[in-house]
Order: structure tokens, then sequence, then C-alpha cells
């Protein structure tokens, strides 16, 4: 018998059906997101990738050319007490790159354009008496910057971080917390409304040491800071917070990666915003990955946003995965709201005015993570600046 075998018709602009089996699936969760120091290992962003979504990505574009910007955009003044080593390391000299790697376009150009990192080293078995301050002033044009922070064993400190003026700016902050080292590292964002900066902090917490980190961002006209943590070692610890105040126009945006990785590890993260004008945008993202060895992790992340005048958005998303059942606690919470309607009537029933009323809410509701700030003068001028941008907000 003679079996003849006749292929399907094809129909113009038809294609074949398929279940799904072995079609593309893009990355979701932080991490599964490619790492590379090449640039030409990304794509210049859409606007539809995952990290990207949130983000005003067309008004991004110098920071997707891997181009040089001019010399002396940035001036870069360091005050630091004695004791603190400062060098400066090339592409591949260690501590840089140590555990450091580009997880997007703009942070791997800023590796490549940058061949001299600054290092701010605290020796082990110091305890500093002051902290160290980087003073970082924007006189216009593109700007990239490679920055390797590290306390050594057993060290304590603090490093500030300020950013005046305006610049197209893509920064890499590495940070290296020893065995048993206890590090603060606060990064202030004051910038002018046309600038924008785009900023990867990537830390590693070994045995037994701390890092409290700290974002603190009221300027610019886009200010994306992604802090990337990892609790590598045993008994390791972070506080991650951050205050960001809105105005009309602004992007405010941070994408916090907690990793827990060794056992017995803890961490607490506490973002806080508050919003006004139209347009005035804030978006916060919370990735926290417990590791199949991250055993006894007590992990919290949480974001509070408060919207103070109708035409502001704040976005939040908080995510969680665990790999293991054996874990301490893990949590995580959000929440956008307006005024309190009963606190305001608690106070002014009380003789307080409303305008009054309304500032000792936002003051309170700010004055959580201002607080834990551990540098006393800084404290001081950021509720200053805080007065100041409710000030502004009523004459609006």
């Amino acid at each position: 018998m003679t079996t003849t075998t006749q292929a399907p018709q094809v129909v113009p602009g038809s294609r074949a059906h398929s279940d799904g089996a072995g079609a593309f699936v893009p990355v979701q969760t932080r991490s599964e997101r490619p790492h590379s120091t090449d640039p030409a290992d990304f794509t210049v962003p859409t606007g539809r990738e995952v990290n990207w979504k949130y983000t005003p990505v067309a008004r991004l574009a110098p920071l997707f050319a891997d181009e040089a910007g001019p010399h002396g955009v940035m001036s870069v003044t360091v005050t630091a007490p004695d004791g603190v080593e400062q060098r400066e390391l090339t592409v591949g000299q260690a501590p840089r790159g140590e555990f450091f790697a580009p997880e997007d376009l703009p942070s791997a150009i800023a590796w490549q354009q940058e061949p001299v990192a600054p290092l701010l080293r605290i020796p082990a078995g110091i305890e500093l008496d002051a902290p160290v301050i980087v003073e970082l002033e924007g006189t216009g044009g593109l700007a990239h910057a490679h920055v390797v922070i590290e306390a050594m064993p057993n060290a304590r400190g603090t490093v500030v971080l300020r950013h005046r003026g305006t610049a197209t700016h893509a920064q890499n902050v590495e940070i290296i917390v020893r065995d048993g080292a206890h590090l603060e590292v606060v990064s202030v964002q004051q910038w002018n409304d046309d600038a924008i900066h785009l900023s990867a902090h990537q830390a590693r917490v070994d045995k037994d040491a701390t890092l409290r980190h700290i974002v603190v961002s009221f300027g610019g006209g886009i200010v994306r800071v992604n802090p990337s943590i990892e609790l590598a070692g045993t008994g390791s610890e972070a506080e991650i917070f951050g205050l960001s105040y809105a105005d009309a126009g602004q992007h405010l945006e941070s994408q916090v990666y907690m990793h827990h990785k060794g056992a017995h590890t803890k961490g607490d993260v506490l973002y806080k915003g508050a919003l006004q004008g139209e347009d005035a945008r804030s978006v916060w993202i919370g990735d926290v990955l417990i590791g199949a060895d991250a055993t006894g992790t007590d992990s919290y992340e949480a974001n509070r946003n408060l919207v103070l005048t109708d035409g502001a958005r704040a976005d939040s998303v908080p995510n969680l995965e665990i790999e293991t059942g054996d874990i301490e606690g893990a949590g995580h919470a959000s929440a956008t709201g307006r005024f309190d309607d009963e606190q305001l009537f608690y106070l002014q029933a009380r003789g307080i005015r409303e305008d009054e009323a309304r500032r000792l809410v936002v003051l309170g509701f700010l004055a959580e993570i201002v607080q834990k700030i551990g540098v006393a003068e800084l404290r001081d001028e950021l509720f200053e600046a805080i007065e100041a941008e409710l000030a502004q907000g009523t004459t609006r």
C-alpha cells in the first residue's frame, strides 16, 4: 500500500500554533537580571522592561550613549578625618569590581567611561570621630562616576555623598563592609530642577558587619538611586532607609534590592516620601530575596507615601522571594494616602491653625527617617529643607 503525505495549506499572514513552550519569558525577579561591565551586552531601554517601566526613559537618552562627557562637569571636594585612606583605582585594581557588576546600560557605560575610581577606605579597627563628606557640584553637561567605599574589619564610620548643581550624571557607588565593621552611607540629592541623576549603589556586607544606607532626594528633574545590598556573611545586618520630597514635575525613584545570602542575617527597609504639585512623581520598588542558605533570616520592608496635592502620583511595588522555610520572619508593606483627617481635626480642636496642623503632620511623618541619620548637622539641615518645601507648597 502506498501512503501519500500532503503538507497543510499555508494561509498568507498566518502563524503556526504554539502552546507557549520555548516562548520568550521576560526577566521578572531582580536576581535574574543580567550583569555585565560591557555596554554592548545591554539594549537601549524602551520603557517596557520591568526595571524601566516606571521611569521616563525618553528623557534619559544622553545616558544611553557610550560616549565620554566633557571634563570639568563635576567638581569634587572630599573632607575626611585623619586615618581615612584615599587612593585611585584603575579598572581591575582591587577592590574595585570585587563584587560590583552593572545591571543596566547607564551603569555599564559609567563603568567603562570612568577609568580611574576614587577609593575611600576606613582602616581596620579605626573609629572615625567625624564623617567623611564628599561634595559633588555639577556645572552642566554629561558626567560619569565610579566610587568605591570600603570599611575594613571592625572599622566604624560614616560617609556622606552630597549632590548639588546640575548635570546629566550616571554614577556607580561600590560599598564593601568587611567582617565586624559598621558603616553608614548617606546619599543626599539636592540638585537643581533640570538635573538628571541615575545611580547604582551595590553593597556587600560580610560576617557580623552592619551597613546603614540612607537615600535623601529633594532636588532634580529625574533622580533614580537604586541600592542593591548583599548580606553575604553570617550575622550580617543592613538598615536601608529613604526619604524623598517630590515637587511639581519631579520624578524621584528608588529600586531597592536586599539579598539575604548568609545565615542569621537581618534586614530592615523603610522608605518614606511626600509629594506636592502637578505631575510630582515618586517610584519605589522593593525586592527582597531570602536565599536557600539564608537560614534564620529576619527581614522586613515598607514604603509609606503622603500625597499632599492633586496631580501627584506615587507608585509602590514591594516584592518578596523566599527560597528557604527556615527563617525567623519576613514581611513587606506599602501604603499611599492623603492627610489623615482625624489627625488634622485633633490638632485643630486644640487651637492649632489648619496650615500649622498640616505642617506638623508632614514633619512628624518624615522625621522618622531624618532622625536615623548619624550626622547632627545634616539632620538639622534636612529639617530646614523640609520646612522650605512646605513653605513653597503653600505659596503655589
